[in-house]
């Protein structure tokens, strides 16, 4: 353990007070509001409101949101997130069409894309996040459209299907070190979500690739290392590393929390290592500062309309 992380007094208190580094704007403003109405309006959901992410306001205010699409319920329970969990109802074949409505509507550039687990669905929902992609591009051919995707459970076709519809980044979080996976994400499998970076690059090797993990759930800085180390060995281009928060007391309690030098220092190995780019700090999450990150990274051509 760190002498610079915060050790957090489980014992003592269930939320231990939070450092000073992690310190968030509250949800404000115009802009703020007009997308709230807007995702309500359209009957559409963002990860930003169900996972409770600390970078709400900036994100809504600078007009940019994560959609969480394929519902509000997960069929998967990792103890570390706020999306309830559950049997979900049906598929909104119609979403794409109300998705990419939203989008023209608030003049997007850039999107991100994510999803419930569907396991529950043959291909877990790949051919709606597919239509996602089309139906915006579409509307605005010069939208970029980021993916965030589950495991689809192995199932590879899944996987090509996405792929397919030529998302310009494809992110699969990692999201915790393999130690902690049967406690973290009891229904994953990291070695599996490895190879999905993997085969993302032998399906397409222009594509540019993602992940991520959360710290301050019992991991080692060496074991954090040996997942970026893991990653680049299966053609990850971007990274992101941020600080595990606590929803509630029924999640998984926090270890500590790290020191802004620690995810600095993550951020010059990932770069050391070759990480394109290395978004690593106690606030980040899987989509900040997404398009700056696609657009500091990808090569030339990716993500261009096909």
């Amino acid at each position: 353990m760190s002498s610079r992380g915060v050790v957090a007094p489980l014992m003592e208190k269930p939320f231990p007070r939070k450092p000073r580094w992690l310190k968030a704007r509250f949800p404000a403003g115009e802009r703020f509001s007009e997308i709230k109405s807007l995702l309500r309006e359209n009957d559409l959901h963002s990860v930003c409101e169900e996972a409770r992410c600390p970078n709400i306001g900036e994100c809504f205010n600078a007009g940019t949101a994560t959609f969480m699409i394929l519902g509000d319920v997960c069929t998967r329970a990792c103890g570390f997130c706020d999306v309830t969990s559950g049997r979900p109802e049906g598929l909104d074949l119609l979403e794409p069409f109300r998705l990419a409505q939203a989008v023209e509507r608030l003049g997007l550039d850039y999107v991100v894309i994510t999803s419930v687990n569907r396991d529950d669905l043959p291909d877990g929902g790949a051919e709606i996040f597919a239509g996602c992609i089309r139906a915006i591009r579409r509307r605005l051919p010069e939208t970029q459209v980021e993916v965030l995707i589950p495991d689809f459970e192995g199932n590879w076709d899944a996987l090509a299907t996405v792929i397919e519809a030529q998302p310009v980044v494809l992110n699969h979080n990692t999201e915790t070190v393999p130690r902690l996976y049967r406690r973290v994400r009891p229904k994953a499998r990291y070695r599996r979500s490895l190879e999905l970076i993997r085969r993302v690059k032998e399906i397409d090797p222009e594509m540019t690739t993602k992940s991520g993990i959360m710290v301050g759930l019992g991991e080692t800085l060496d074991e954090v290392k040996q997942v970026l180390d893991d990653l680049r060995a299966h053609g990850c281009d971007l990274l992101t590393v941020g600080q595990y928060l606590r929803p509630s007391l029924k999640h998984l309690p926090i270890d500590r929390f790290w020191h802004p030098d620690e995810f600095a220092e993550i951020a010059d190995y990932a770069h050391a290592i070759g990480f394109r780019h290395a978004e690593c700090g106690p606030l980040v999450r899987s989509s900040y500062h997404a398009a700056e990150q696609a657009s500091e990274a990808a090569p030339a051509g990716n993500g261009s309309t096909p």
